[in-house]
Order: C-alpha cells, then structure tokens, then sequence
C-alpha cells in the first residue's frame, strides 16, 4: 500500500463556512448544503511542482496532491486520460474568433466527464467502508458509477427517468447495477435516492450531496491550465445541468492560484442551458442567488435537463464573480450546432456539448462574446451515445451500378 501525499485538513459548507472532520463519511451540511473540501494550500504548494509533473502519467491522477484519496489502493483505474484541446480552425474562420477550442471529455471512460467525478466518489467510497451506492441520473452519471463500482466491488443503484437515452440505460444495467427506470425527472428520483438511504443502506451519490465528485471534476481546471501553460482562456461555455465541473473548476482555479501557478486572472465562465429547462438562466437574469425548480422540463440534451441544482448558488456565484453570465439556447439550434461541428470540424459533439457551440454563435452575434476573445467549449461526453438524426441511402448489389445517379446525389 502506497500512501498518497494528500492536503486535505477538513470539510466545510459553502453555504455557512461550518467545519466538518475529513476522512469520515459526509453527505450535505446540517444546512443541507454541498460540503467542499478544504487543503492546507501552503503545505501543498511546497509539496508539489509543476515540473513534478512533467513526468507523471497523462491521467488526471497526476493530480494527486490536489485530491483527498490518502491511499493508492483506493484508487480505480479505468483509463482516465488527459482529454485533448481539439481546435476548431474552420468553425473559427467562419465565425470570425480569435480561438476557438473544444475539450473533449467524450474519450473518459465510458464515454462522459462523469468519469471524473464518480472515480473520485467511489475512491473516497472505498476508503471511507462504503459497500453501496444509489444514484439519480440522466444517463452517462448511472453509467460511470456503475462502472467503477463494478471494479471496486462496491453494490450500485441506479435511477433514471424513463425518457433516459436506451443506450446509457442498457450501459448502465450492463455493468451489473441495479437499474431502475422512473416516472419522473432527475431530482424526483433524487428525492427517492434519499428517501431509502436508511433502510436500503446506501450511500447517496446524488450530484452535490457528498463532498467528492466536486474534486473530481476539479481535475477538469487543473488539467486544461496546464494543457495551456497555465494561462487560462477568455471564455469557457459549460453545460450546465447540476453544474458540478463548472464549480470545480472555479474552486481549481482559486487553488491554483493560492499556490501561485496562475495569477487573479480569470475566464469568464457561462452557464449554457436549454430553453426547456433553463433554471439557473433565469436566476441570474433576475438576480436571484437561488434559483426556482423549473416546470415541465424538456430538451434534447438530456443530460442538462435538472429542474433544480442544490448547488444552484455556487453555481451563479462563480458566473456572476467571474463576469460571466448564464444563457439558454433552444433544441433547434443545439441539433445544427451538432450537426455543423461534425460536418464542418469531424468533431462529433454530444448534444449538452452542442449547446455551448450554439450558445457561442448566439452570444458572438449578440455581442456578449467578443470575437478577439480565446474561447474554450467543453464537450461532455461522446456523440456515439445520442441518437443521430442522419440522411443516407440504399444500393442494391444485384442490380447494375448507376454512378450516374450517385454522382448526382
């Protein structure tokens, strides 16, 4: 057994400041807010370099210091790999920008940036006794989970809506947990997650409500400061369902600069939603610092429909401290974005990813966006998991070849 050099000093509420002790295990605050994690910064500083890291493993583990796992035998390895910078040089041309780059975290393990969270939940699970986990989810969340669950023997739970993509529900039961398809949306399967943690004995895995998939998506920060020699872009289009990673990842640049790495300099982070569930939008829009559960939600991007976020301050904290601002985009607009990446770019974008593409051409338009601003667009899981709406034809061996026809079409 390995012990990893790790920081962490406690817990604390991001709502009240309240201390909770590290290394035991922890759900929401007594305010019933999401709990973070909190490090010895100075130690970490004089623990780790960035020259350290040139040697290390292109995995997000290479951040070791930055993350709570104490001990490398907790660790599940399924292939986490620094997702590429891919630019978009024709995209960038046509829409007049000075840069525009799209991370892919189609290529995490099974195939979404819910990898990255849900390693780190279910190694700090593994450390802390737990033997079963439940999960709401949209689709790639119960799949992640499931997935590394099955390799730490730990028993998983699985609930999703029942308009959740096939694929990611047959991915999900694939891997061995317990799947369940319900009437309803994400946060009222939220609701019967915690509704059974007494009596089924699980631990709830729920976005927000335990401290680590936080740090996980983390890595997200981390990964890309460095992929840019550790400055960082204008701008960075997030899809933002319960909005995890873009937390994270303004909690990663806050350390990252409180151990020197980067300066105050921030990019303006923007919440990219769906018109047909667009809470968080009309929060900032109004000025709330919370935002109210959204109404017959709907939209195509599945995985960014959450009518209601307990991290919804953090979220409009870090968009409002960052000058950044929250915008809806409609279906239709999403499913040409998609469709215009991959034909024009051979990027083929998930539809939450298609989003912030389409939230880009939208605020270039209206001016939010300036065009001489460097422009980061994560895309958050690989397009091979959504249905493709796609044009194609039939020929027929028996019959004499018509090139005519196929040179016409």
């Amino acid at each position: 057994m390995i012990e990893y050099p790790t920081f962490v000093t406690h817990l604390e509420c991001s709502y009240t400041g309240k201390r909770y002790p590290a290394d035991t295990l922890q759900g929401l605050s007594e305010a019933g807010k999401p709990l973070l994690v909190r490090y010895d910064l100075e130690a970490l500083a004089a623990g780790i370099s960035k020259v350290q890291l040139i040697d290390r493993e292109p995995e997000f583990w290479r951040y070791r210091e930055f993350l709570p796992v104490r001990r490398s035998e907790n660790v599940v390895r399924l292939g986490e790999i620094m997702t590429p910078l891919l630019p978009a040089h024709k995209l960038r041309e046509e829409y007049g920008c000075a840069e525009i780059l799209i991370k892919d975290e189609g290529r995490l393990p099974t195939g979404s940036f819910k990898a990255r969270g849900l390693a780190l939940a279910v190694a700090m699970a593994k450390e802390l006794g737990v033997r079963r986990m439940a999960i709401p989810t949209n689709g790639n969340a119960g799949a992640a989970l499931a997935a590394y669950c099955a390799a730490a023997d730990i028993d998983t739970w699985v609930f999703c809506p029942a308009d959740t993509p096939k694929i990611n529900i047959e991915e999900t039961a694939f891997f061995g947990a317990h799947t369940y398809l319900a009437n309803g949306y994400i946060n009222d399967c939220g609701k019967f997650v915690g509704a059974g943690r007494e009596e089924m004995g699980w631990f709830d895995t729920s976005t927000l409500k335990e401290p680590y998939r936080i740090e996980g998506k983390k890595t997200m920060g981390l990964e890309l400061a460095e992929q840019l020699d550790w400055q960082l872009p204008d701008v960075i289009l997030y899809p933002t369902g319960g909005g995890t990673g873009l937390i994270g990842m303004w909690k990663a640049f806050a350390e990252l600069e409180a151990i020197g790495w980067i300066g105050s300099r921030r990019p303006r982070m923007v919440a990219v939603q769906a018109e047909g569930c667009a809470p968080m939008v009309r929060a900032f829009e109004s000025g709330s610092r919370h935002a109210e559960p959204w109404q017959d939600a709907h939209t195509v991007a599945a995985g960014i429909r959450v009518p209601a976020a307990v991290g919804d301050f953090l979220i409009l904290d870090a968009v409002r401290e960052s000058g950044g601002f929250a915008v809806a985009v409609s279906d239709e607009d999403i499913l040409a974005a998609q469709a215009e990446c991959a034909r024009r770019e051979g990027i083929l974008l998930c539809p939450e990813g298609a989003a912030t593409l389409a939230a880009l051409k939208q605020e270039l338009a209206g001016g939010r966006i300036r065009r001489d601003e460097r422009v980061m667009l994560f895309n958050c899981a690989t397009g091979l998991k959504y249905p493709l709406a796609a044009e194609f034809d039939r020929i027929d061996l028996h019959e004499p070849p018509d090139f005519a026809n196929l040179r016409a079409s």
